[in-house]
């Protein structure tokens, strides 16, 4: 999916509109069931991530299309700003100096691997989202934490203890799948 620049403005715009609308009711506003682009109703997955300087401030999205891409972003920035268990509600006072940043998934792709090393030597850096399950317990890492954890080996052990498991913990039984996103920001569009 490669939206156009109004396309994606307007999904920030979806995603700024919800965090206001927070702001001001204290509540998660239902979805006002705009008039949207075509392909901003297809249902597709998103992660809305907030930062205020640089810093990570809230990320919250969906790992499979369960709504429109415009209603999923419109939640998933709310839950950002006022759910993420990481982080307090976002004041008032922070929302001026918010970035707010959309990925929009691509579907997931299973990776078959049968040790660490085999997924090590698949991982493709600065280009995948890595999605790891065993049994209840599940992380993900969208592509832009490559620019934090550039090592592919260091990239695992954190999503691996974000998991709740071990860095050094591997079982044949974790399922693995990889993703790629667009990234929407509004420095991009100018």
């Amino acid at each position: 999916m490669n939206l156009d620049a109004s396309q994606r403005r307007q999904l920030l715009e979806f995603g700024r509109k919800s965090i206001e609308l927070g702001l001001v009711t204290g509540r998660q506003p239902g979805w006002p069931d705009a008039e949207i682009d075509a392909e901003l109703q297809l249902e597709r997955a998103s992660f809305t991530t907030l930062k205020i300087g640089g810093r990570l401030r809230g990320c919250c999205g969906t790992l499979l299309p369960v709504r429109s891409l415009a209603e999923d972003v419109w939640r998933n920035a709310w839950a950002s700003a006022f759910s993420d268990p990481r982080f307090p509600p976002l004041a008032r006072s922070e929302y001026p100096l918010l970035d707010l940043h959309v990925s929009i998934l691509s579907p997931l792709e299973p990776v078959p691997v049968a040790s660490e090393l085999e997924l090590l030597e698949s991982l493709r850096p600065g280009t995948d989202g890595l999605l790891l399950e065993l049994d209840t317990a599940r992380a993900t890492f969208l592509p832009a934490v490559w620019e934090q954890l550039p090592e592919p080996g260091e990239f695992l052990r954190h999503l691996k203890e974000k998991a709740g498991w071990p860095a050094e913990f591997w079982s044949s039984r974790i399922r693995v799948y990889r993703y790629t996103t667009q990234a929407i920001s509004a420095d991009e569009l100018g």
